[in-house]
């Protein structure tokens, strides 16, 4: 349910592909990606964390608590992950589940986590994860509060790859159409900025960030 699910933007990566820097604060339309995501995703959940290393006043305008990963070295998303798990249970304990998305996703369905919720409780599975054109999205998935101990052992062990820690507990799959485009396009690379405005233009919704977004509010 959504006043159950604290949602994380995972913006923890060190974005190579886009020369470096904060791929969230790319603009698109004249608005960062991060506003874009965070349009998307506030109104599906109860509240909204980010997972950036660094200084977290680079975020200060979206007034999100901003959550480093909580292993050295950028070990992926999984990290960030575990970051929004531990918040959730130190700050938000009624918030028992955690909707992760990337930072650079700006066409994120509306129905994200009402369909991953679905798919976990038909398969019985503790997760799931986000799916379309015949590809998963590991990172845009479902997870319990309650897995956060075994994930941290997991991630000491040295497990990077997300999609073979979930398959020890089970992690279920919702597939969403790609026409007239993929929900799940990401902006990895300057080109992908442009075909995104080509999407735009093409009549893609812009989502415009809740007004508590704007406020401060979410997350709090």
């Amino acid at each position: 349910m959504k006043a159950d699910t604290l949602a994380v933007v995972l913006a923890g990566g060190l974005a190579r592909r886009m020369g470096g820097g904060d791929k969230p604060l790319r603009l698109l339309a004249g608005q960062p990606l991060l506003a874009h995501v965070l349009a998307r995703v506030a109104p599906q959940v109860a509240a909204v964390v980010l997972n950036a290393n660094g200084d977290a006043g680079r975020f200060a305008a979206f007034g999100l608590p901003v959550l480093a990963d909580p292993l050295p070295d950028y070990p992926g998303p999984l990290a960030g992950v575990l970051a929004a798990l531990d918040w959730a249970a130190e700050h938000r304990p009624e918030l028992t589940t955690v909707l992760s998305v990337p930072g650079d996703g700006p066409f994120l369905p509306g129905d994200l986590r009402a369909r991953l919720e679905a798919a976990r409780a038909v398969a019985g599975v503790p997760m799931a994860c986000a799916a379309s054109g015949g590809w998963t999205h590991p990172p845009i998935g479902l997870w319990p509060v309650a897995l956060r101990g075994a994930l941290r052992e997991g991630l000491l062990a040295g497990e990077r790859k997300i999609d073979r820690w979930t398959a020890r507990f089970g992690c279920a799959s919702a597939e969403w159409p790609v026409a007239p485009h993929d929900p799940f396009f990401n902006a990895n690379a300057p080109e992908d900025l442009a075909a995104a405005e080509e999407i735009l233009a093409r009549g893609g919704e812009i989502a415009h960030m809740p007004q508590q977004m704007n406020a401060g509010e979410t997350g709090r």
